[in-house]
């Protein structure tokens, strides 16, 4: 959407804006005196710099934060497929670690570097809470990181390298009885099947 859209073009500009300052700020610290500039010149220039950069760098924490929860993330999506007869429905929600680290996990560089998931949510082992795929229709796996949020800080104290990301995890999916499955060539319909297992703060109805 738009909002999505304008994040992402803001944490352009400033990853943009970012990477000279670092460039220049590592020159000032290799030889402040390289570009032929006075010694107190290059010490103004360096304070200069470093205000730019702590600037610049909590825009981009914050637009990093805001690409990840601006949006509600649906890794799966079926609706409208019929529901054979006995079928039930399985649902359920739970929180789960979602952190990121650092493409380039190095204090300070990590600031400006893209981001990726420590622990990957995946639909099939979301979905697993509802038993086995091939007995699974009308699938949906919603993922809501909107606590990621107020838990930008923890990227400035690491500075860049981690943020902690709790996200809300939801599923729902559609339950095919094995009398069903075995009529569309599965398993016997005299096969023992286990009941689909579900966890805590999942139902079956």
């Amino acid at each position: 959407n738009d909002l999505v859209r304008g994040v992402n073009g803001d944490l352009t500009v400033a990853r943009a804006a970012i990477r000279p300052i670092f460039t220049r700020l590592g020159a000032l610290a290799k030889d402040p005196t390289d570009s032929g500039a006075s010694l107190p010149d290059s010490q103004r220039e360096f304070r200069g710099l470093l205000e730019r950069r702590k600037l610049l760098a909590a825009i981009l924490v914050l637009s990093l934060a805001g690409c990840t929860a601006l949006t509600t993330q649906v890794l799966v999506n079926e609706s409208g497929r019929p529901r054979p007869a006995g079928t039930v429905h399985c649902s359920g929600s739970e929180w789960t670690d979602n952190s990121l680290i650092a493409v380039v996990p190095i204090p300070i560089i990590g600031l400006a570097m893209p981001t990726q998931e420590l622990n990957e949510i995946k639909s099939d082992d979301v979905l697993s809470a509802c038993g086995p795929s091939d007995r699974l229709t009308n699938r949906h796996v919603e993922v809501n990181r909107a606590m990621c949020i107020p838990t930008v800080l923890t990227r400035v104290i690491s500075l860049g390298v981690w943020q902690w990301c709790p996200a809300d995890v939801s599923w729902d999916a559609d339950v095919i009885p094995p009398a069903t499955r075995a009529g569309a060539g599965g398993a016997p319909a005299g096969a023992p099947i286990d009941e689909a297992p579900h966890p805590y703060g999942s139902s079956l109805r």
